[in-house]
């Protein structure tokens, strides 16, 4: 019998999908401030808990949703999602709905946290390195596919066309889906590139000339060594294109890798069974026109 998953959850990417998934007008307290964001957050997790069966619970939040050292490496890093300065372009009324979920979690007893200098991506990366397996990540974003090892029991709860729709992800979907194993998906990505993340990619390389680099020759670093041997078998136009990119793939790499080893905070992964602070839960709920939500996500947890 398999053991309980930790579910590792992308916070972010979930909140993001509930608030444009439900209109604002469809969740609102009776003042008609929306909670839509906040309602379908719990509903999702709820739903998680209920189908996955975890015995470990843990969000992962953006401290630094662009960090530093990944836009010194890559300077169009996410830059189209700038607002001003440093803050990320989100709808004011999502963006008042954050605090209110993460008091609610709290009162819950759900550890959530990010760490300055890194992305929930890290966090999610790091707890799927260093937890007891298995552990089940849940987010819509697809670099997190990076993450699938069948060894250690990682998966990726891909949740691109929402929650009930998951694509339950092993290695041998990931390769289903584009062609590589899962080891080396940042590799074929900083080669395919990633409008939504500022990534250029590699001029003239697409994503299923990027596959066969990766399928005939292994990662960049082997595929930037084979460059250099004439009797390789590159085609001429890929070889320069290649080449040309050169620097850029050595930058963009370690930005499409996850990281592994960021320090975390102390936390308490274990499901509660119950809500930790019951009072500070019921006063948000009536607060914040959550009674429901509430309810059906500490059912969930008491499964």
């Amino acid at each position: 019998m398999t053991s309980p998953p930790l579910l590792a959850v992308d916070a972010p990417s979930l909140y993001f999908r509930a608030f444009h998934g439900i209109p604002e007008k469809a969740a609102q307290t009776p003042a008609g401030e929306p909670v839509n964001a906040i309602r379908g957050f719990l509903d999702m997790l709820a739903q998680l808990i209920r189908t996955r069966r975890p015995d470990r619970v843990v969000c992962a939040l953006d401290a630094s949703w662009r960090p530093e050292w990944r836009v010194a490496l890559v300077p169009s890093y996410k830059k189209h999602r700038v607002a001003h300065g440093d803050v990320e372009v989100v709808p004011a009324s999502l963006e008042k709905q954050v605090p209110i979920l993460l008091e609610t979690l709290a009162a819950i007893g759900i550890p959530a946290f990010g760490v300055d200098g890194y992305e929930a991506d890290d966090v999610l990366g790091t707890l799927a390195a260093t937890q007891p397996g298995p552990v089940e990540v849940v987010s819509g974003d697809r670099d997190l596919f990076q993450l699938v090892d069948d060894e250690r029991g990682t998966r990726l709860l891909y949740c691109g066309r929402g929650v009930a729709k998951l694509e339950d992800a092993g290695n041998a979907l990931v390769e289903q889906k584009y062609g590589v194993p899962a080891r080396w998906y940042a590799d074929f990505a900083a080669m395919r590139g990633d409008p939504s993340d500022g990534l250029p990619g590699v001029a003239g390389v697409g994503e299923k000339t990027a596959a066969r680099l990766v399928t005939r020759y292994g990662g960049i670093p082997e595929i930037m060594a084979a460059l250099d041997d004439p009797e390789a078998g590159f085609a001429p136009g890929v070889r320069t294109k290649l080449a040309a990119a050169r620097d850029y793939l050595d930058k963009a790499l370690p930005v499409c890798k996850v990281a592994l080893d960021v320090k975390l905070p102390a936390f308490d992964p274990a499901l509660p069974r119950a809500p930790k602070h019951p009072d500070a839960l019921l006063v948000l709920a009536e607060r914040w026109n959550l009674a429901g939500s509430a309810r059906r996500l500490i059912d969930a947890l008491a499964g």
